[in-house]
């Protein structure tokens, strides 16, 4: 099972539409992951539309639209692989303990926010992911997603892609 895992789109502040690589890997992906801050719905319609399965997240950049389609949390178990995604995790100090406390029924967390990617193991094994952003990198030197595999019950392959800087900025 293929994975894509991205966040903080930010469209169309950022950028004016999701890069060409990006819909691409979506077309080939079992399930995309977006871990909050869409900032229009047109996005999540159009991740519902081109994707196998989506699994997504209001962040705190969306407004009463997004809120009502999309939790604050989502769990789902993907072949044996329970994973959840929430937009914010708190500070970058003690994540990895915070996070097994709070979800201590997860494999994986898939996360965002902060913009800047992360890949980490917290205390009892949960696996923390950010794939950063794919249209705002902020401080971050590449636009970026994560690719995974799920495979034999287990989380497999995990990359962080990069993506060259968005068109149509403004």
């Amino acid at each position: 099972m293929r994975l894509l895992l991205m966040s903080d789109t930010h469209l169309p502040k950022r950028a004016k539409a999701l890069p060409a690589p990006l819909l691409d890997e979506v077309a080939r992906a079992d399930v995309v992951v977006h871990a909050g801050d869409w900032v229009d719905v047109a996005t999540l319609d159009l991740l519902l539309e081109r994707s196998a399965q989506l699994v997504g997240v209001y962040g705190n950049n969306d407004g009463p639209p997004l809120r009502a389609r999309l939790p604050e949390v989502a769990r789902v178990e993907l072949d044996g692989v329970r994973l959840g995604v929430v937009h914010e995790t708190g500070p970058s100090a003690g994540r990895e303990k915070r996070c097994a406390e709070r979800f201590p029924d997860l494999d994986v967390l898939v996360f965002g926010h902060s913009h800047i990617p992360w890949d980490s193991v917290a205390p009892g094994g949960l696996r923390l992911l950010n794939p950063g952003s794919p249209t705002d990198r902020r401080r971050q030197p590449h636009h970026t997603y994560m690719t995974a595999r799920i495979a034999d019950g287990a989380l497999a392959d995990v990359t962080l892609r990069r993506l060259p800087p968005p068109t149509g900025r403004h």
